[in-house]
């Protein structure tokens, strides 16, 4: 039996690691013998008293469920034999339950409407089990009670029972939904309902991974009954739709109404924590700061997310009804608990958008009184903490309802300012965040004079700026300058948001004009740690504040700009002359850490407001020169420790926004930057690695940007830059393949369409032969495939044989034409790499590049052929040839998920303040 259960998994369940055809071969050949192996395993369950046996034939029997003819389970006494003899049996109950849900799994119900024997067994098999598993586990029974006592096997038992319902309900729900009361389907009528009650006490069970389960089927139902009809009939929208003015609620909802309301209570009361909640209760019970995200949190919470978003759709009045009692229960101390607290906002912050907004604005009126209400109520500091939280979490999730009325917008941002100065872990942090969400989703709200108003609320904010921020730590003040800006660039008169930014920079410009006045007298204060420290706090603000408010920035960066370089330029002098004193270990010292970050910070500013500016003349003509006297030589002359990536990245920024009007610096760039970094990356693929990822980010940018100047230069040059390409895409790091890939295909590109022909033949000429060979050796890499998938692979080899069939005219080894030099050349390759490989095999391979290149799609599948052919000789895992597949197919289910109102977060929706 065991012999017989490892070949099933070897043949079924492996398959994707042989041949399609060898495969399809094995499964053949297996089913047309089947008879005889099924005629055993049913001997033995029927007749033998041997447990041990029986049970090892049950293991066997499950591992041939998902492919054996269904004739064999449906045209036999199989189903019998597991419902009636077995399934009661506490020692077979949960190999038996998981046989009985692969059967649940084949969907029959769908492939073959007209085999009626088929439903009819499939409704015996129903109802066999739900008769078994009530004598088993008694209806009244609080199984989420019975599951925390029980021993381990009950515990998979139960686990196991889950899987059954949920799969047999969601494959086959057809046949179990009965409409009427006719008395030959009543006890089918009440095995639903009853397996519908298990699944509602197995959802209490504290066990994640059996909630998960379960939740599986209530995601599924509830996004069913949804698409089915994405409408409530009492809705006044309805009536504006004559095709459903006077329509009856659908039948399958009414049959679930009652399961679907306890189900929002179970959904309310588990639900998980969301990704933007900081304020956690820890295993001994203090309210801490969340230091690490709990990404299997999150991934449950946007599962339960979506279900409680469809619940909501389907009866948006029960959801707000369980909701609002919760939460009286809170504020009336029934149900008072931190925990309970939780779940509930959480809950209540999942469903923003499902409701109609005049629905919404009465729920939540009533929701963030209590709130506010019961953070008044409550003493001690944890308590309020936690009650903060989730104030902050809830008003966050409801920008549309905080730009609609004013009054309470104002009352949480000074809320929120208030939770600024409340200095219990994770609060003041979270204060931040939601100011910056909010700022993003309402900032034309706060430059806005409202009714009732003296002026915008932006100008109160700017007055008291100093006060707010008083008791935040740097990084929070840098969070709350960058929602302060995004509020500014709402601002369309120039003149006034020049005013708002002046304000805004008051206080960190300030500080920076003393520096700058101590340093002109003393420049050792520049060494100071203190002072240095305090330079790139004020970096940091400036980059913060740029980062919201973009090109208009300029009127700030244009006051501190030219002593940003002389403080570049000196730092960095400061920096070469205590290595040149002490080696390249002093680096490591703090003074010196903060030293680099006063230049990496002084880059990102000017990188930061250069992405975002759209007059590259300002840029060229006012910033550049400046800049690339302070820059270019100080990276060239640092030791490689001491160079600054962000140099690169800056660049890159450049050549983008200027595009060909930088040509005439590109020599320049690559004098400077290129040998020197190619130097410090070339020994191995992992030491410097931003270095490694921003050069060839640069180099993507002159590749694009500036491709006639790279093509002009000396041939021994512009192979150097060949072979920095090829570096690239033979990498490990995927972000630095991808880079290589990339450059190589808009480099063919180039070359294919530039008007000087013989400059491109040329290149063909000299590097084409060396850049396919080294293509087709990381396609035949399986620790390189991985790396990007086959689809940017297949759709450089069809770039690359293209070009061989229609673009290259130069003979690349006369007298053979091109075709057959390229042919032969990669045939010869092959077969000494490949000596597993039979000259058919090669010759198919080798032709089919040939015959798929302008096809990326088949390109893709005859190279995966070929891949399957090379790994299955060598006994080699091939799943990751299919993953590209399975990606989409999930993201295609993610896309169709967006459209339905609620399921998006607030903040992943681009309304009009996003735009603005």
């Amino acid at each position: 039996m065991i012999i017989l259960r490892l070949l099933s998994e070897e043949v079924f369940d492996f398959d994707g690691e042989m041949t399609q055809a060898k495969a399809h071969h094995l499964k053949k050949t297996f089913c047309s013998e089947f008879q005889a192996v099924f005629n055993l395993c049913y001997t033995v369950m029927e007749s033998s008293d041997n447990a041990p046996l029986v049970d090892a034939t049950l293991h066997t029997l499950h591992r041939f469920m998902s492919w054996i003819p269904i004739g064999y389970i449906f045209e036999t006494s199989l189903i019998d034999l597991l419902t009636k003899k077995f399934l009661g049996v506490a020692m077979f109950r949960c190999i038996t339950v998981q046989c009985l849900s692969e059967i649940a799994s084949l969907s029959v119900a769908q492939m073959d409407q007209q085999n009626v024997l088929y439903m009819n067994q499939l409704k015996s098999l129903f109802r066999n089990s739900m008769v078994q598993i009530m004598n088993t586990i008694d209806p009244g029974v609080d199984l989420a009670d019975a599951y925390r006592r029980g021993t381990d096997a009950d515990q998979k038992f139960i686990a196991n029972l889950a899987q059954f319902l949920g799969t047999f309900l969601k494959e086959n729900s057809q046949l179990v939904e009965i409409f009427s009361e006719k008395t030959e389907e009543l006890d089918l009528k009440n095995a639903h309902e009853m397996a519908l009650q298990y699944l509602l006490k197995i959802s209490m069970v504290d066990d994640v991974e059996v909630f998960k389960i379960c939740l599986d089927y209530w995601n599924w139902l509830s996004a069913e009954l949804y698409r089915e009809f994405p409408f409530q009939i009492d809705r006044p929208i309805i009536s504006a739709f004559p095709m459903f003015v006077g329509q009856q609620e659908p039948p399958r909802r009414l049959l679930y109404n009652n399961v679907l309301s306890e189900l929002r209570l179970v959904m309310i009361s588990r639900m998980a924590k969301p990704e933007e909640v900081l304020v956690v209760e820890n295993d001994q019970g203090e309210v801490v700061r969340e230091l690490i995200k709990d990404t299997d949190s999150i991934t449950l919470y946007k599962t339960m997310r979506e279900t409680l978003v469809y619940l909501t759709h389907l009866d948006y009045k029960d959801t707000e009804m369980k909701m609002t009692e919760k939460l009286q229960n809170q504020v009336n101390g029934k149900e008072w608990s931190w925990k309970n607290l939780n779940t509930l906002c959480w809950a209540i912050g999942s469903i923003s958008g499902a409701m109609m907004e005049e629905d919404e604005k009465r729920f939540l009126v009533g929701v963030i009184r209590d709130l506010l209400g019961l953070c008044e109520q409550k003493r001690g500091k944890d308590n309020k903490s936690v009650i903060a939280s989730n104030i902050m979490y809830v008003v966050g999730q409801y920008p549309r309802f905080l730009r609609a009325h004013w009054k309470f917008l104002k009352t949480v941002i000074n809320k929120l300012f208030e939770f600024m100065h409340e200095t219990h872990e994770g609060v003041q942090d979270m204060a931040c965040d939601t100011f910056i969400k909010v700022a993003h989703k309402c900032k034309r709200h706060f430059v806005l004079t409202q009714a009732g108003e003296t002026g915008p609320f932006i100008d109160e904010i700017l007055s008291g700026l100093n006060s707010i921020i008083c008791d935040l730590s740097p990084q929070q003040v840098h969070v709350f300058y960058e929602a302060v800006g995004c509020l500014i660039s709402a601002q369309t008169d120039p003149a006034i948001r020049e005013s708002l930014i002046e304000r805004l920079m008051q206080l960190p410009n300030s500080i920076w004009e003393e520096i700058i006045s101590h340093a002109s007298q003393d420049i050792n204060v520049m060494k100071e740690q203190e002072v240095v420290k305090n330079i790139v706090n004020i970096l940091k603000t400036n980059v913060a504040a740029c980062r919201s408010i973009g090109e208009p920035f300029i009127c700030q960066l244009s006051k501190i700009y030219l002593d940003m370089l002389n403080v570049y330029k000196v730092t960095s002098e400061n920096i070469s002359g205590l290595v040149a004193q002490s080696g390249e270990e002093i680096l490591k010292q703090p003074l010196l850490k903060q030293m680099r970050a006063v230049k990496r910070e002084i880059l990102t500013l000017i990188s930061t407001w250069v992405g975002k500016t759209q007059d590259p003349n300002v840029i060229l003509e006012n910033f550049v020169p400046p800049l690339f006297d302070a820059v270019l030589f100080d990276y060239q002359r640092n030791c490689s420790a001491a160079r600054e990536p962000k140099v690169l990245s800056l660049l890159s920024i450049i050549v983008s926004q200027l595009q060909s009007a930088i040509n005439p610096e590109v020599i320049r760039i690559l004098d400077a930057v290129f040998t020197c970094t190619l130097e410090m990356i070339n020994r191995d693929m992992e030491e410097y690695p931003e270095h490694r990822l921003n050069f060839f980010s640069l180099l993507h940018a002159l590749n694009h940007e500036c491709f006639d100047v790279l093509m002009a230069l000396p041939l021994e040059h512009f192979r150097l830059i060949v072979d920095a390409v090829v570096w690239a895409f033979k990498h490990t790091m995927r972000n630095v393949a991808e880079i290589g890939l990339d450059i190589l295909r808009d480099m063919l590109s180039q070359f294919g369409i530039h008007k000087d022909k013989e400059r491109a033949q040329a290149f063909y000429k000299h590097f084409f032969m060396d850049i396919l060979v080294h293509v087709l050796t990381v396609v035949t890499d399986s620790n390189q495939i991985k790396i990007l998938g086959l689809s940017c692979y297949a759709d450089i080899l069809c770039t690359l044989f293209y070009a061989a069939e229609m673009s290259i005219t130069e003979q690349l080894n006369p007298p053979q034409s091109n075709i057959d030099y390229i042919y032969m050349h990669i045939s010869e390759t092959f077969a000494q790499a490949f000596d597993n490989l039979t000259t058919d095999q090669i010759r198919v391979t080798v032709k089919g590049f040939f015959s798929f290149n302008i096809d990326s799609v088949k390109m893709k599948n005859h190279l995966r052929d070929f891949l399957v052919q090379i790994k299955e000789r060598v006994g080699e895992d091939t799943s990751d040839l299919f993953i590209e597949e399975r990606e989409q197919e999930i993201q295609n289910v993610q896309n169709a998920k967006k459209e339905v109102p609620g399921m998006l977060n607030p903040h992943e929706i681009v309304d009009d303040d996003s735009m603005k």
